[in-house]
């Protein structure tokens, strides 16, 4: 069955790349726990439980309130403003970051005590 749009949702969005555009552009320390997709233009960004936090910074600052996983079989929007998850349509492909990608990522950013990094 069809999802109904959803504003702020646009399934026809494709992902900004393959990771972080801010760590991998050298904004932070270069490297995230997990990655999120911004609903509404397609935006990858880190995790709140980066050090960064750039997916979240990127929807506040966008005025974009829904995010999604970038993560392989994960499939749940959140809306950063009701702090609730949804179920949404499904998006333009990919839906994940290739699977040669490790998590955390990128391989060879990631520092020896990154769990200690973590929100």
């Amino acid at each position: 069955m069809p999802h109904e749009q959803i504003p702020g949702i646009d399934p026809t969005a494709t992902p900004s790349g393959e990771g972080c555009v801010e760590c991998m552009a050298g904004d932070g320390p270069g490297w995230w726990f997990h990655l999120r997709r911004c609903a509404a233009c397609g935006h990858i960004g880190c995790c709140d439980s980066s050090p960064s936090q750039h997916g979240t910074k990127h929807a506040r600052e966008a005025g974009h309130p829904f995010l999604t996983s970038f993560e392989p079989g994960e499939s749940w929007f959140w809306n950063i403003e009701t702090d609730q998850y949804y179920d949404g349509p499904e998006l333009a492909p990919p839906l994940a970051h290739p699977a040669s990608q490790p998590t955390p990522g990128p391989r060879g950013k990631v520092p020896e005590d990154w769990e200690r990094q973590l929100h």
